[in-house]
């Protein structure tokens, strides 16, 4: 079940945040397919001195429109499906909100099932 923050410098709209997190979310469902409905997504605005990135780290040229997307999961783990899941994003974010492929940046982090409680401080089995 993924989880994703996706962080950025405030100032955008709320239907452009709205519009990133629908981008991300088909993204989870679609290509690391994670079931239809498991939507947890928090969007993060920042000032511009409490995000904190490297402008050319890896050559790359990353402006205040710098997104930094983390998604949490138990799905999607294996290499054809990570590739894909970067592709898809950079590709939507382009096409729909004009972002640059150099100020998107995403880290996956895979965890178990037992590493998620989804209520009542129960488990998920």
């Amino acid at each position: 079940m993924p989880f994703a923050r996706i962080d950025l410098i405030k100032g955008k709209t709320p239907e452009y945040r709205a519009a990133v997190a629908d981008i991300v979310y088909r993204g989870i469902v679609d290509v690391l397919k994670a079931p239809d409905g498991d939507r947890f997504v928090v969007v993060g605005e920042h000032t511009a001195d409490n995000l904190i990135y490297d402008t050319k780290f890896l050559g790359f040229d990353r402006s205040p429109d710098f997104l930094l997307i983390q998604v949490t999961s138990t799905v999607g783990n294996d290499k054809p499906s990570k590739l894909a899941f970067f592709r898809f994003i950079a590709d939507e974010l382009k096409e729909k909100l004009s972002v640059r492929p150099d100020d998107i940046m995403i880290n996956m982090v895979y965890v178990d099932r037992s590493d998620w409680s989804f209520g009542n401080g129960e488990p998920w089995n």
